[in-house]
């Protein structure tokens, strides 16, 4: 016991001389320094290996046709029927093209996708940065099983930082206030430690960068 008392101590004497003691500071511009060393992995590459490694979908389109297209595919090979969007511009978009899809928010606990924007994108970690300022709010990134983002090229960034730095220069002082990721489909292992996709929201997530919506 006092072998125990002696050691507390002696850590303490310890703690209170540092305390005591004036010392630069080493890390005087950490919040500048990179969280990672400098990656010379192309951004688009990288964002894709990450999404498919946390169970996500990434689709390159160059331009809105080829969006459509890939759309077109999806909706055929899961039988897709209940598609909403409440975007504006994406509602241009899929009415330019004929797709169809549901506007408003009717029968939509039948809804089984939901297409919104985002963002950003972020490489690092294959995440996608939304906010609640888009039109789509939660409900369709979370309530359908099949959950579809749209980013354009510009919108992929390197790290969470660049992202934020994003919606700095696009709101200036009125950011958000609700900011979160989304890593891939929704999922647990809570219950008996068994992974299980779409617990907690979609189970399939798509993510579609689009390089020119003309």
């Amino acid at each position: 016991m006092q072998e125990s008392i002696s050691s507390k101590e002696l850590m303490l004497k310890k703690i209170r001389k540092a305390l005591l003691e004036k010392r630069d500071n080493p890390y005087l511009n950490l919040e500048d320094t990179p969280l990672y060393k400098k990656a010379a992995e192309i951004p688009e590459i990288l964002f894709a290996e990450e999404l498919t490694a946390v169970g996500g979908n990434f689709i390159f389109c160059e331009n809105g046709i080829d969006f459509i297209e890939n759309m077109l595919d999806l909706a055929a090979r899961f039988k897709w029927r209940k598609i909403y969007c409440w975007e504006p511009e994406l509602q241009e978009l899929l009415k330019h093209y004929e797709f169809p899809f549901y506007e408003t928010d009717k029968d939509f606990e039948m809804a089984e996708v939901g297409i919104t924007l985002c963002e950003a994108l972020i490489a690092r970690n294959g995440s996608v940065l939304v906010s609640n300022k888009g039109a789509a709010g939660r409900r369709l990134s979370i309530y359908p099983n099949h959950h579809i983002v749209i980013a354009r090229t510009g919108q992929l960034v390197m790290d969470l930082k660049d992202g934020f730095q994003l919606l700095k220069s696009k709101y200036g002082q009125q950011i958000p206030s609700l900011i979160s990721t989304i890593t891939g489909p929704s999922r647990t292992a809570d219950i008996e430690k068994t992974l299980v996709l779409g617990a907690h929201g979609p189970k399939e997530l798509f993510v579609f960068l689009v390089d020119d919506f003309s």
